[in-house]
């Protein structure tokens, strides 16, 4: 990325000179490495500022465009805010959004869909895997549910993209969102995949301007951050599967030392999850309390992006969880760079926390004193 932050710092855009066109053709490589790791073509990929602009485009953009065929949108209740939102935008367009409740592992069957859909239903959007318990849809089944009935499909693959496989062919999607900093590239660099043909996706712009990525989203690039996410991409596929290989055990040597501890509960599906993801609740330990407590441990009791909201975690109420358990849970990610120190230590931190918050609770000693 540094070349282009200094001696390459030619806009994308102006091809009229060789600075333009030093910086066009660093777009277009990581254009292409971004499009071969979705199995899909250079064209079809348009570059925006993260996830949540491309996930706005993508449902904005889609039903604005195709609401002369319908008014009607399928969704997950526990999809990421940004999915949620511009669902609550189209309602108030005067679009019927239906938010289809997951399993008790959260998952987002595509019977619950087909049972959905209906003859204005112009676009589903699921999520390939929750942010927040790792649980993996069926986004292939979905994917081939909808093109059967001529609807559209998004899913949000930020939490898979580069860490499992994900084809835009094989999940039968029109439109994908990916970002960055989840392959530990650039924050503030993202992309959507816009289906070119079989069929040609039409969107409605959000952002108008210059007329940018084919008139989809205008607005100067990020050539530093696109040649960054263009890495970043180029590294996760680079020995995917042994990387997802040891951040699961990893992770399963994490969950086994935690688990041991009495009334601790996995949250998620056991199976179909994401490698680096973890979520556990400890029953009679608030999260808040166990969070204050280890500091020295990178933890979360929600989502990054819904952390400035003292409600719990609608994903966790989603499959079922009460407000006092979905308070008592607790988000693990480990990724590119932990190692098997890290996780050891924090097993101990955590769990010498739980044991000594646990100790202190008049109500947990009353129940199992």
């Amino acid at each position: 990325m540094r070349p282009y932050f200094t001696e390459h710092f030619g806009n994308a855009a102006s091809r009229s000179h060789v600075f333009g066109l030093r910086a066009d053709a660093a777009v277009g490589a990581a254009r292409e490495l971004v499009a071969a790791a979705l199995g899909a073509s250079a064209r079809e990929i348009v570059f925006t500022s993260g996830a949540t602009e491309s996930n706005n485009l993508a449902l904005l953009g889609a039903a604005r465009a195709y609401r002369a065929k319908g008014d009607h949108v399928v969704t997950s209740a526990i999809e990421h805010r940004a999915v949620l939102d511009p669902c609550r935008q189209l309602e108030a367009e005067g679009f019927r959004v239906t938010y289809l409740p997951p399993d008790r592992f959260g998952v987002t069957s595509a019977a619950a869909v087909a049972g959905a859909l209906g003859e204005k239903t112009v676009l589903v959007s699921v999520m390939a895997a929750n942010n927040e318990i790792g649980t993996r849809n069926p986004v292939e089944e979905i994917g081939r549910l909808c093109k059967e009935r001529g609807i559209l499909f998004h899913t949000d693959a930020v939490q898979a993209f580069g860490k499992v496989p994900f084809d835009v062919h094989d999940a039968g999607a029109d439109l994908v969102s990916v970002t960055a900093h989840k392959l530990c590239g650039p924050k503030g660099a993202g992309a959507l995949y816009v289906r070119a043909v079989g069929p040609r996706v039409t969107l409605a712009p959000i952002v108008f301007g210059g007329g940018h990525e084919r008139g989809l989203r205008s607005g100067t690039l990020d050539v530093p951050a696109i040649v960054g996410f263009g890495a970043a991409v180029r590294l996760a596929m680079d020995g995917r599967e042994a990387e997802a290989a040891r951040v699961a055990a990893l992770r399963d040597r994490l969950e086994a030392r935690l688990l041991a501890l009495p009334e601790v509960f996995r949250n998620g599906h056991p199976l179909e999850r994401l490698p680096g993801n973890l979520n556990l609740r400890f029953a009679g330990v608030a999260s808040d309390a166990l969070l204050m407590d280890v500091r020295d441990v990178a933890v979360s009791s929600g989502s990054a992006c819904t952390s400035a909201t003292a409600a719990p975690s609608h994903v966790l109420r989603g499959i079922g969880l009460t407000k006092e358990e979905s308070q008592e849970s607790v988000r693990f990610g480990l990724g590119r760079f932990t190692t098997e120190e890290e996780i050891d230590f924090a097993a101990e931190r955590v769990a010498s926390a739980v044991l000594s918050l646990r100790g202190k609770s008049p109500a947990w000693q009353l129940t199992h004193g």
